[in-house]
């Protein structure tokens, strides 16, 4: 797991919360009871201030949907500030989850999905990860360091789902080749495709629980989108 890194000093007490429950995310879990593995991953850089609430919002939806179909074991990553990158550890309740999600704020800092991408390969050499989601704007690092490891995860098995808020080509270019290196699916969004967002996120949740079968029987719109994606 990542190490977690030091909060500045500013807004001390949200970050002493997000300390704390950090601090208990990564004691030793009891056992995991969910059937998938899936990491969450979000940039929390400034620029996504406007639509951190949507994101937050769909998450609880997500983890809803995938309840009456079987468990699911979670673990959230955020970036945020020049070098602070934070994993939780697994859990199957993602109550907890989503109550850090709201108080966690974006602040000024570069994309690190190089790290992101790399925790992904680590926790997977430990216990097979189903999916990686990822959701952001941005993409400012260096795409020949990018890819290779997104290639390792496609060797472990593991896609990637790479959700683009905003309409950068650059960015859209860089995300699409990861999506489709690792197998798994791109998806644009902006404030105003929530439903469509929601949608996908809740068809991966479904993939990551009972894989392509269950997306197949799912037969919704979201799903359907997806699986037009997959290899």
């Amino acid at each position: 797991m990542p190490k977690i890194e030091p909060v500045e000093n500013k807004s001390a007490t949200i970050s002493a919360d997000i300390d704390a429950f950090l601090a208990e995310m990564t004691k030793s879990s009891a056992q995991q009871t969910g059937s998938g593995r899936l990491i969450f991953a979000l940039d929390a850089t400034n620029s996504r201030h406007e639509t951190w609430d949507m994101a937050c919002h769909l998450q609880g939806e997500m983890f809803h949907t995938v309840a009456s179909i079987g468990g699911l074991n979670v673990q959230l990553v955020y970036y945020r500030d020049l070098s602070e990158c934070r994993a939780s550890r697994w859990v199957s309740d993602t109550n907890d989850l989503t109550k850090l999600m709201t108080r966690i704020q974006c602040r000024a800092g570069h994309t690190q999905i190089g790290k992101v991408l790399t925790h992904a390969k680590r926790e997977t050499a430990v216990l097979k990860v189903s999916a990686l989601v990822f959701v952001g704007d941005a993409f400012e690092e260096e795409e020949d360091e990018i890819l290779p490891t997104a290639h390792k995860l496609a060797l472990a098995g593991v896609p990637v789902f790479m959700f683009q808020e905003g309409d950068n080509r650059s960015v859209e270019r860089v995300f699409r080749e990861i999506a489709r290196v690792t197998g798994g699916a791109y998806c644009h969004f902006d404030s105003g495709s929530a439903v469509q967002l929601g949608q996908l996120l809740k068809a991966v949740a479904v993939f990551a629980v009972g894989g392509r079968a269950a997306l197949e029987a799912s037969k919704d719109a979201g799903a359907i989108k997806l699986l037009g994606q997959l290899k």
